[in-house]
């Protein structure tokens, strides 16, 4: 394969993985019910900025229609901002010999659908596992939004019941939280306490294995939801809100390929940069402390999402914590 045919290969990789990335987005997001939105929706700049009204149930007073007819305060409506933010990242450089696939005779079709499918996961892992990161940072840093199960004794673990109690920090609007986000081992241990039966969540002629609290479940063994730490290792579990996070596309999937000689076979390396957009309902990324273009660790840096709806209740969703070696 010649180094004019594998720039013809470079060409159509790109675009293949785009398309891709495209059918596995409309898969995901019909299967969270919006919760986490991956968008093929472009986002320019560093920050994509939002704004709305607060809310005005402060101006909300009682009146004595015999009382003397005084001056009312006056409350000033009021607008907020919201700022998502744009990620950056990569692949690369992957490094191969052109003459492997000239030697097995493959098809450059076939190439192309392989390298174009693992470009495509990667990067709707990369987004979801961001994604989920900004999320549990954002919401754990608010206490009105987090139940922590590490707090009463004996802890619990993570069960129905804390999962429940994170709920109730939304109160009266918990039916707008529409998916649970857990592991692997979560979502397995909340099967196991079902097959226990302790409570009774077996009813004859309706057996479910795993129905928790009537949400759509994602599992997906995230980083974010499992925090190794000593004395306590621990387990979270997201409860969102549709729209609670949503990705841009950033519309800038760049890729370099270069040929190279000096060794005993011709080598070739592959380079992919891309970027992604990520906002979060009732929270705005601080542009001043967060910066621009953030690492992984500043993603995942409570303060630096700051709330900015008046309650609660208009956020992103809760979540919650309980120690990983109770209820196995």
């Amino acid at each position: 394969m010649s180094l004019t045919q594998m720039k013809v290969f470079n060409e159509y990789i790109m675009p293949a993985t785009i398309e891709t990335l495209g059918q596995m987005v409309d898969k995901f997001n019909a299967a969270s019910r919006g919760a986490i939105r991956l968008t093929m929706t472009g986002f320019t700049g560093d920050f994509l900025q939002e704004s709305f009204f607060a809310a005005v149930h402060s101006a909300q007073r009682r009146v004595d229609r015999y009382a003397t007819n005084g001056t009312a305060s006056v409350t000033d409506l009021s607008e907020l901002k919201r700022s998502a933010v744009k990620v950056a990242g990569g692949f690369g450089p992957i490094r191969y010999e052109p003459s492997q696939l000239t030697w097995l005779n493959r098809p450059t079709a076939q190439g192309i659908e392989v390298a174009s499918r693992n470009f495509a996961e990667a990067m709707l892992k990369d987004q979801l596992n961001t994604a989920i990161a900004a999320l549990v940072a954002a919401i754990e840093n608010q206490s009105t939004a987090t139940y922590n199960g590490l707090t009463p004794s004996p802890d619990l673990g993570i069960s129905y019941a804390t999962i429940n109690q994170s709920h109730a920090k939304f109160g009266d609007a918990s039916g707008n939280l529409v998916a649970e986000v857990m592991t692997g081992s979560v979502f397995h241990k909340l099967i196991g306490q079902n097959l226990a039966n302790a409570a009774q969540l077996f009813n004859a002629g309706n057996v479910t294995v795993v129905d928790v609290l009537n949400k759509s479940v994602i599992v997906t063994d995230a980083p974010a939801l499992y925090l190794t730490a000593s004395p306590v290792s621990k387990e979270k579990v997201l409860s969102l809100v549709d729209g609670a996070a949503v990705v841009f596309d950033g519309g800038d999937v760049i890729s370099n390929i270069e040929t190279s000689n000096g060794a005993e076979r011709i080598v070739t390396t592959m380079q992919v940069d891309y970027t992604f957009g990520l906002g979060l309902k009732g929270y705005t990324w601080d542009e001043t402390s967060g910066g621009k273009s953030p690492t992984d660790a500043e993603l995942a840096t409570g303060s630096n999402w700051d709330k900015v709806c008046t309650d609660i209740k208009h956020s992103a969703g809760v979540l919650a914590v309980g120690a990983a070696n109770i209820g196995n």
